[in-house]
């Protein structure tokens, strides 16, 4: 009798076919790859909307990396895990070698892949299609530091909902929640373009906080407090993803 699979090993095949899986959802593909796409390529060139900067791109790019981000980590993550759970896979999986704590980090590890390949995709788009060249301040290490951050605090939002709600109420609200957010989160308008009341609840949501983070990374965020965003990020962070591993039900 062979031995069992090392953790590494097992989170390793899982990562992998949680890729294979994502790949094959053609719902995925739209939401992860076609729609952030679609946000920077529309809003940069119909000039419907003032972003307050000379050229629209410089706005509109950071803003479709966090769209990609929430759509990874939010809605595909959090509907598919929901639906995982509703049909009994999480509770069959628990009987193999693979702990719940390596599911979540192979569910994690390919959250972060995809995102990586959204985030060469929509620059290279921006560079060679829109013209768009980093600021003088641009970082790729407060870059990944935003990425993680903002996959954290989205990714536990989705896990909150995933293991306390049914599949088709975590199906509504992520939907619900990514158009909330792409409208309030300084996305495609300003917040500074809101209400003021809107504007000041906006100013505390992550999206809003990670599209700004996004923007002083690459260069385009003028007088940004990169502190107080990356902060909301991880409060956001912590809080959902400690009520999600207190909440969260496998079957």
């Amino acid at each position: 009798m062979s031995r069992p699979a090392s953790l590494t090993a097992a989170t390793a095949a899982q990562a992998a076919m949680e890729l294979r899986l994502t790949a094959r959802r053609g719902e995925n593909v739209l939401v992860t790859i076609v729609i952030p796409v679609v946000v920077l390529l529309f809003f940069a060139t119909v000039g419907i909307v003032q972003t307050g900067v000379t050229d629209p791109v410089d706005f509109l790019l950071p803003g479709a990396l966090a769209v990609a981000v929430i759509a990874t980590s939010l809605v595909n993550l959090g509907i598919a895990t929901a639906y995982e759970r509703n049909y009994g896979v999480l509770k069959r999986l628990g009987g193999s070698p693979l702990t719940r704590g390596g599911l979540l980090t192979a569910k994690m590890a390919t959250v972060l892949t995809v995102e990586i390949a959204q985030v060469v995709l929509l620059v290279a788009i921006a560079a060679g299609v829109l013209g768009w060249t980093a600021g003088s301040g641009a970082s790729i290490v407060t870059l990944l530091a935003s990425l993680l951050l903002g996959t954290a605090a989205f990714a536990g939002l989705g896990l909150l909902m995933a293991g306390a709600l049914r599949a088709e109420a975590t199906l509504a609200l992520a939907n619900g929640l990514f158009i909330a957010f792409l409208l309030l989160g300084g996305i495609v308008i300003p917040i500074s373009h809101l209400p003021e009341a809107l504007a000041v609840v906006a100013s505390w949501l992550p999206a809003a906080a990670l599209a700004d983070a996004f923007r002083v990374a690459l260069g385009s965020a003028g007088n940004t407090d990169l502190v107080r965003s990356l902060a909301i990020l991880a409060v956001w962070a912590v809080v959902t993803i400690a009520l999600a591993v207190r909440t969260f039900r496998w079957e």
